[in-house]
């Protein structure tokens, strides 16, 4: 039965280690197919493609309940979400279908929270200005400021925004933290709770680091952009449509936020005509900070078990 199975994986990051990975499906006899994927594929592209598998591991795809359908009525009996969030993939589609479904939780918190860091770093010494500078020849010498005493809004307090915490901590900075659901850590008592939207005013950087939910589309708006401190330093690691781009772009217009590091957008890849690009003051990311070469081996082979057991491999 088991060299009969077959297994999709359509997470980029997964796909470019497979490498490390293939003894794992060669050892129970399972066919992998690893299509090429940029950074999605289409639901019209997973329709056509998913019936074919019997497990499938899904990266940041329109995992809906018409590909699930789809899946169910050709082979499709299990599935696992390579990563953390789950806003892409249509959970009751799963339980109304029979469809076996996890995510692989708390896997590359550290690795989310470095990149988170360093951004927070660009941002307030704009070294990506001087080195967009010295490459066309000049040799510009902007005065940034310094992170010691400075106050951030961290959104997320779950294993991510913990480590970014640290880090924060670390910097000597202050930390107010908004998340519905935070819980004490005793490793990082500094830390201040607050509700959203209030104290925004006091941060000078906000970073996004929690999952995207129905509850929190757009939770940066107009409205609540008005509400920061003017010239804050804004930093997404989550969701892109946590952020309204169209608030955001009028906020860089007017200085309301000084510059912006952004791992992701409403639009992946950043489409060619996007606004934004516009701005210098803009770093831009390709949803990639949980990607390191530890990291992604170490998500997939739980990704791999977990897949292993809902097949009864």
């Amino acid at each position: 039965m088991s060299e009969r199975l077959r297994i999709v994986v359509t997470c980029p990051p997964m796909l470019g280690a497979m490498k490390h990975l293939a003894g794992r499906f060669a050892e129970k006899g399972v066919t992998v197919e690893t299509p090429n994927v940029i950074q999605t594929l289409s639901e019209s592209q997973l329709v056509a493609l998913v019936p074919g598998f019997d497990g499938w591991i899904i990266g940041d795809d329109p995992a809906s309940r018409r590909v699930f359908s789809a899946g169910r009525a050709g082979r499709l009996r299990a599935a696992v979400k390579w990563g953390v969030g789950m806003d892409n993939v249509d959970l009751d589609a799963c339980t109304d279908l029979g469809i076996a479904i996890a995510n692989t939780p708390g896997v590359f918190g550290r690795e989310v929270a470095d990149v988170a860091m360093s951004y927070v770093t660009a941002l307030a010494r704009e070294t990506f200005l001087i080195d967009r500078g010295v490459r066309q020849g000049g040799w510009p010498k902007p005065a940034g400021i310094s992170l010691a005493g400075k106050i951030v809004g961290l959104v997320g307090f779950g294993d991510i925004g913990r480590q970014i915490a640290r880090r924060l901590i670390a910097a000597e900075m202050k930390v107010i933290v908004y998340d519905p659901r935070f819980q004490p850590h005793r490793r990082l008592d500094r830390v201040e709770p607050s509700r959203w939207p209030d104290r925004l005013d006091e941060a000078d950087f906000l970073i996004l680091c929690c999952a995207l939910t129905a509850e929190n589309r757009h939770m940066l708006n107009t409205d609540t952009l008005a509400r920061t401190k003017r010239g804050v330093r804004l930093v997404n690691v989550a969701r892109g449509p946590l952020i309204d781009e169209t608030a955001l772009l009028a906020g860089l217009e007017t200085g309301q936020v000084h510059s912006a590091a952004l791992d992701v957008f409403e639009v992946e890849p950043l489409p060619v005509g996007s606004a934004l690009r516009r701005f210098e003051r803009c770093v831009f990311g390709s949803h990639n900070s949980s990607n390191t070469v530890e990291a992604v081996v170490r998500t997939s082979h739980q990704a791999i078990d977990l897949l292993f057991d809902f097949l009864s491999i």
